[in-house]
This record gives structure tokens, sequence and C-alpha cells, in this order.
């Protein structure tokens, strides 16, 4: 089994488009988080942490799981 070219693209590209939007993801929380009430900004924070956290770990997974082919 040989790893996929296309995956190795999306990942490739990927990893470029994160950071770009963690920090616009970052700016409009940041923005918008004294008009939110006190249970929103938690639930902002956390599924804003929470994405970026599954975002990273769903990227190194998948470099390391395609060029080692598993």
């Amino acid at each position: 089994v040989l790893a996929s070219l296309p995956l190795q693209m999306m990942l490739y590209f990927n990893v470029y488009y994160f950071p770009v939007w963690f920090l616009a993801e970052g700016m409009m929380l940041q923005l918008k988080y004294q008009l939110l009430p006190q249970h929103y900004q938690f639930l902002m924070v956390a599924a804003f942490l929470i994405l970026s956290l599954a975002e990273g770990s769903r990227l190194y997974l998948g470099y390391v799981g395609n060029l080692q082919e598993k």
C-alpha cells in the first residue's frame, strides 16, 4: 500500500491555512467577547480551544499515518 498523494496534498495545504483560520477566529472571538453573556464566553473559548487542538492533532496524525502508511 502506497501513501495517498491527494491526501498528502490536502494535509500540506491545510497546514498552511490552519494558522490563518486560527488567527482570524481568535481575532473575531476577541472582538465579540465582551458583548457575549458570561456562559457564552466560556462556551466560545472552550469550543475554540477544542477545535484548535483537534485540528492540530488531526493534521499531525494525518501526516504520520499517511507517510508511514498506517
